[in-house]
């Protein structure tokens, strides 16, 4: 269905469910069409979030826990046990989307626990189990929408009205159910007048900066201006950029953050021009398992990505070598501070985000 509205008029992700299903904004056909879709089958919601039809880690979050509730709600039988095996199916073919954002991962593995909870250790019916679910999956979507919030504030206190930010990929609404976290500072300062300018990288191979953070941006009356990647060190150069704003899919515990390609690189310019690049992270992103940025799976992706997508001829040689990583790893070294719900760490990041993920774990 095409809609005329504002693109920050409509959820990013929503769970229908009189249609039984996950709604989401096909976000591949943005900027030139708006356009929600119902999820309906575990095929269904696997593609959209391989596909990128939904994308940005807290919005692949949020999809995933919605989209497990659905698929355990019509698994018919009363037995837990028989519940719970085919429920362990679904789980495990949705985390095979896409290996490099925790979101996934941790929202699956948050709706695993309340089952078993629920089912094997306070032995309620299957009935009730699914119930638990629908409200943890709804907990998951509005903890987002909040913790994005927060998030914009702490950001908001790291610049200051008129200052100029650039961006990379979408870490926007279109990531999140609202606000965004990137862009979460830049939302909630154009609400108070902060008169921000901001740059968007366009983001090869998949335009995310291009046809996404430059489309709800702009939508949203902010000023912004669309740069080639290659362009970060022009606008830094010339004192326009007094911060770097970005999103992550993964932070190991050492402060090494895992975000679009690209970022790395921004990063090291950045770094040459004196620019603090903040990464905005909810606490979801954050694995302390994962020791460092090395120990981070990167997404490989298809080639036809870099040689075909969004040509209306191919802009390369046939048969040429492409490698084409979803994400890259920007090093601790490279980050004045890690923007999280519970405040901003700065180094040393293996104390700090240690007490963050300490501080969550004592008020939730």
């Amino acid at each position: 269905m095409e809609n005329q509205k504002n693109i920050l008029d409509y959820d990013t992700v929503a769970l229908d469910e009189a249609q039984d299903a996950v709604i989401i904004i096909d976000q591949t056909l943005l900027p030139g069409k708006i356009e929600l879709i119902a999820l309906h089958t575990a095929q269904e919601m696997w593609d959209a979030i391989y596909l990128l039809k939904v994308r940005g880690a807290p919005a692949i979050g949020v999809a995933a826990a919605l989209g497990i509730y659905l698929l355990a709600n019509r698994i018919e039988t009363e037995d837990f046990e028989e519940f719970y095996q085919k429920f362990t199916e679904y789980k495990e073919y949705l985390d095979s989307s896409r290996p490099t954002a925790v979101n996934l991962s941790w929202a699956l593995k948050r709706m695993d626990a309340v089952a078993v909870k629920a089912g094997r250790e306070e032995h309620k019916t299957v009935a009730k189990v699914k119930e638990i679910l629908h409200d943890e999956a709804l907990q998951i979507r509005a903890e987002d929408v909040e913790v994005c919030r927060k998030i914009g504030e702490f950001g908001l206190e790291l610049v200051k009205p008129g200052d100029g930010i650039l961006t990379h990929c979408n870490a926007g609404q279109l990531a999140t159910v609202k606000y965004g976290t990137a862009t979460a500072p830049i939302y909630l300062g154009q609400e108070r007048g902060y008169n921000f300018h901001v740059f968007a990288d366009e983001t090869r191979p998949l335009l995310q900066g291009a046809r996404l953070t430059a489309f709800e941006l702009h939508s949203a009356g902010v000023d912004v201006t669309l740069i080639c990647d290659n362009m970060s060190a022009s606008v830094m150069s010339k004192g326009w950029v007094q911060a770097v704003f970005v999103g992550c899919d993964r932070v190991a515990a050492n402060g090494d953050t895992a975000n679009k390609i690209g970022t790395s690189v921004v990063s090291a310019v950045a770094k040459q021009y004196g620019v603090p690049v903040y990464i905005c992270a909810p606490t979801s992103t954050i694995d302390m398992a994962t020791a460092t940025g090395a120990d981070i799976c990167i997404e490989q992706r298809k080639a036809e990505e870099v040689t075909e997508m969004w040509y209306k001829e191919r802009m390369a040689p046939e048969g040429v070598k492409v490698y084409n990583p979803a994400f890259d790893v920007t090093d601790h070294e490279l980050i004045a501070g890690i923007v999280t719900e519970y405040g901003v760490a700065r180094a040393p990041y293996t104390e700090s985000l240690k007490e963050i993920m300490e501080r969550k774990a004592q008020r939730g």
